[in-house]
């Protein structure tokens, strides 16, 4: 059963539905939960009861069906966990533990949910996806740019679809993330890849967070996101960018090639369902365009003698600080470490470990006599957050230029 339900409840209500207590808000006596439902109407019911009512009624009372969640019967017998589940329409199957709490006034089961995402990568409907999305498409390349280098890049990072930037409206820098700013902002990205053109392939990397939550929080769940979109907008503005980019550049280069990481600390999973969405529609309209889906929190490709590291900079889990925006020891030695089990350093004359995550572009050739750390800058504005706690920031993306070894570097910001 779908938790889809986005309510405050009190610690009461919230122990009435057998849920795990989380802290109030500031400021409040209630904090925010995911209901069902069934939940809500039981919760509706509870407060729809009079002082009188919830004072006289007695353990036995419930032949007359009071929607609380007791586990004493309608016969006045104590119910099983099974019974319980079925009198209230709580998901029996999905409960990892439970526990009969009888020391209070009224006995009921506190049950402990497995944690979902809403769907799996085995019952979701790609097939759907594609009729939804797929046209045909005549794709006849014209190249445009002067001189052929190596090949190009396009890097972008921190779309964060889906984020409300001034949920409160009081932040102090006023502008809009919705999803008519996210496709002029695809459209910017498209003018300025093919005006910095001068090669006829292209590698698209997009370093993580393309999304920014599922149900409103990060990917480890307990952080609530302010947020201006559903889940099915989220994920239909975010695979509408995606494809707008695809087809705005398509027909300028003889290769495109997309790496997509799918580990992150926003986007987690459900980044990578756009993805693959984005990459099955991808491959098969356009026999030139390849698309690589990255779920591991460090990964790697070869481009001649260059090899790119890529990652977000924090995973979907396990870190709770990432990748800083100034290489440290620490970094430094995770980043040799990959190398060497990778056995990098042998097959590439040059290593860039590209990441996103911190919002600010910094190019680091130095720190290392190693390896290049390349930071680069959000797309999407700074949360109210950041901008309360830091500054307004800039947002942007970055075009590169190969030949041999030698990078030419051109980044675009975006007012």
């Amino acid at each position: 059963m779908k938790n889809n339900l986005r309510k405050r409840l009190t610690e009461l209500e919230a122990k009435l539905l057998g849920l795990e207590l989380k802290p109030n808000e500031k400021g409040r006596v209630t904090a925010r939960y995911y209901l069902t439902k069934e939940q809500w109407k039981i919760i509706s019911a509870e407060r729809s009861l009079s002082v009188e009512e919830k004072t006289e009624t007695k353990p036995n009372d419930y032949k007359t069906k009071r929607l609380v969640m007791s586990a004493w019967d309608n016969d006045g017998f104590m119910m099983d966990i099974d019974a319980y589940c079925k009198e209230y329409g709580l998901p029996r199957a999905d409960i990892t533990s439970y526990k009969l709490i009888t020391h209070t006034g009224t006995p009921h089961y506190n049950v402990v949910f497995k944690e979902q995402i809403g769907f799996t990568e085995e019952t979701f409907d790609f097939k759907g996806i594609i009729e939804k999305y797929i046209k045909p498409i005549e794709s006849k390349v014209v190249i445009t740019h002067n001189g052929i280098k190596d090949f190009n890049t396009l890097t972008i990072t921190d779309v964060h679809v889906g984020m409300n930037p001034d949920p409160d409206h009081n932040t102090m820098y006023k502008g809009d993330w919705n999803k008519e700013e996210l496709l002029k902002a695809a459209d910017i990205v498209i003018e300025k890849t093919i005006r910095e053109q001068d090669s006829n392939i292209l590698y698209i990397d997009e370093l993580g967070d393309l999304l920014d939550g599922f149900n409103a929080q990060t990917t480890r769940g307990g952080h609530d996101l302010p947020q201006n979109m559903t889940n099915e907008q989220c994920f239909d503005a975010a695979l509408e960018f995606k494809l707008k980019i695809l087809y705005g550049l398509v027909g300028h280069y003889e290769e495109l090639h997309f790496n997509n990481i799918c580990n992150d600390n926003h986007s987690g999973a459900f980044g990578y369902f756009v993805n693959e969405s984005f990459k099955q529609i991808a491959e098969v309209q356009f026999g030139h365009v390849k698309v690589t889906n990255h779920r591991k929190f460090i990964n790697h490709y070869y481009v001649n003698d260059i090899c790119f590291i890529i990652s977000h900079g924090k995973d979907d889990k396990s870190l709770k600080f990432g990748f800083k925006p100034h290489l440290d020891l620490k970094g430094a030695d995770k980043i040799d470490q990959y190398c060497k089990q990778n056995k990098i350093y042998k097959k590439a004359e040059l290593v860039i470990f590209k990441k996103g995550d911190s919002h600010q572009e910094l190019f680091d050739m130095c720190t290392s006599d190693d390896f290049y750390y390349f930071n680069y800058p959000a797309l999407s504005p700074s949360s109210n957050w950041i901008k309360n706690n830091f500054k307004l920031g800039r947002r942007g993306f970055v075009n590169e230029s190969f030949e041999g070894l030698n990078i030419t570097l051109k980044p675009h910001f975006i007012k």
